[in-house]
């Protein structure tokens, strides 16, 4: 398994993988489903440097995003230093593999390069059983908060409560 940034030339997959989580969760039958994220906003997450894949044998097996801050979802907790992941989606033939698990070992590196002392990641809707892979995953769950503003995020914010997740490095 390797990590390494996302290009402009895996587009196509990256939507690809979004679409196929959306349908994931429609199937689940969860609250909140995805919706169709913008090109411009994942493109700017690419020229950043903060789109990320985890390959095997050559294949995306999984991708991310992360940002250094967050202040629309994590409001005053925002002014620690913390490194926000979103948006992980599986490739579906890799399934089963406790990528978050090795998302979290890889953002423990990046937090420790940028003197980062926590890493955080947020869903919508009570969804338990994300809820408990997160916790096993090492996160703690802060619980289920309102988000005053949610008009620069994502359509899905508007869908629902937070679930605000982090580990303390220190």
């Amino acid at each position: 398994m390797v990590v390494k940034n996302v290009s402009s030339e895996d587009l196509d997959e990256i939507f690809r993988l979004y679409n196929i989580a959306s349908n994931y969760q429609k199937s689940k039958k969860t609250v909140v489903v995805w919706p169709d994220f913008d090109l411009e906003m994942v493109t700017t997450e690419i020229n950043e440097r903060r789109q990320f894949k985890l390959l095997i044998d050559e294949d995306i097996a999984c991708i991310w995003a992360i940002t250094f801050s967050d202040e629309q979802i994590w409001q005053e907790r925002n002014k620690d230093a913390a490194i926000y992941i979103h948006r992980i989606a599986t490739n579906p033939e890799f399934r089963g593999h406790n990528f978050v698990g090795t998302i979290v070992e890889w953002a423990k590196g990046l937090a420790e390069k940028y003197k980062k002392q926590f890493i955080r990641l947020d869903t919508i809707g009570d969804n338990s059983r994300l809820i408990n892979h997160y916790c096993n995953c090492g996160f703690s769950f802060l619980g289920m908060f309102d988000l005053p503003n949610v008009d620069e995020l994502p359509p899905h914010y508007k869908q629902g409560p937070v679930c605000l997740f982090e580990i303390d490095l220190k």
